[in-house]
């Protein structure tokens, strides 16, 4: 048995790595049942159908009607630019607050993009700064620092 299309392939190997990762992890909750579900009842089962749809997912990538491909090699310079943009959101968030954290992860993150603007991604922090602030800040009333300590006192 060959892997044809190793794309579909690796992916329903995530998808099953990490569903039975999550009903394995969910175990440890109390369960329930359908009609008093614990808190352990709906990531326990929702794991069990990602790791049924990777299966489904990494079974298909066998068929001789899939078309064949490869894996692309990774890029680490991307990987590590979409990594550290997240790491810096989580150390700023809290002594810059959440618009500035926002505007520099979506600029550090923007520098993994092969067609990279500086044009592009202002216009793309920006429009994630509004959407984030009405969303978190007015819509559900999320507490963290919306501005820096300093420009609020």
């Amino acid at each position: 048995m060959r892997i044809r299309k190793q794309t579909d392939f690796y992916s329903g190997l995530m998808f099953i790595i990490l569903g039975l990762s999550f009903s394995f992890v969910a175990r440890g909750y109390s369960m329930g049942t359908a009609a008093r579900m614990g808190p352990g009842y709906f990531p326990f089962w929702l794991g069990i159908v990602l790791a049924l749809l990777g299966t489904v997912v990494a079974t298909g990538s066998l068929s001789h009607k899939s078309e064949e491909d490869r894996m692309a090699r990774w890029d680490i310079k991307t990987l590590l630019w979409i990594l550290g943009s997240v790491v810096l959101f989580g150390l700023v968030l809290k002594p810059l607050g959440m618009v500035l954290s926002v505007l520099a992860l979506v600029l550090v993150s923007s520098m993994a993009s092969h067609e990279f603007t500086w044009k592009g991604a202002i216009l793309n922090a920006v429009i994630l700064v509004l959407i984030s602030t009405v969303a978190f800040v007015y819509g559900i009333n999320l507490q963290m620092p919306v501005w820096p300590a300093a420009f609020v006192n």
